[in-house]
């Protein structure tokens, strides 16, 4: 693990341990994966995709919170998808790759020109996904 270099590249800082922020965390990373469950019903597999990236992000910073760290720099996001990389067993590096893709793919929806361009099958796999990292980050915060 080095979190040395992240700290070095400016990409996180240390900070007192915050479990009750963590906590609040991951339940609103749970309360994003009901939304993204009720976006697909509801027909809105953007927003769905969206929502479950940002489940996953939750989650992150309350690893981060656990751990006594957090995110700095203007590539904020991309730094709790570094932090968890060092965390997360090498079993689950799909998991930290899926955050990873679902964070480009939410700026692409959000910002660019990928619009509507999400289908069913796609939001399902990201809400599948998202569930698995939260399950994962409660895991390690509990170690």
């Amino acid at each position: 693990m080095d979190l040395g270099k992240l700290e070095r590249q400016g990409l996180i800082e240390k900070v007192t341990k915050d479990q009750k922020l963590a906590a609040d965390l991951i339940k609103s990373a749970n309360n994003d994966l009901q939304a993204a469950e009720d976006n697909i019903r509801i027909k809105h597999p953007d927003w769905a995709l969206a929502i479950s990236y940002h489940a996953m992000l939750s989650a992150g910073m309350a690893l981060m919170a656990a751990k006594g760290f957090g995110a700095c720099g203007n590539s904020h996001y991309l730094s709790v998808v570094k932090f968890c990389a060092e965390f997360f067993p090498m079993e689950s590096t799909q998991l930290v790759s899926s955050f990873n893709k679902y964070r480009v793919r939410r700026n692409d929806i959000i910002y660019g020109e990928a619009k509507d361009s999400v289908g069913e099958d796609e939001a399902l796999r990201a809400l599948a996904r998202a569930k698995e990292f939260v399950d994962k980050v409660e895991e390690i915060i509990k170690k």
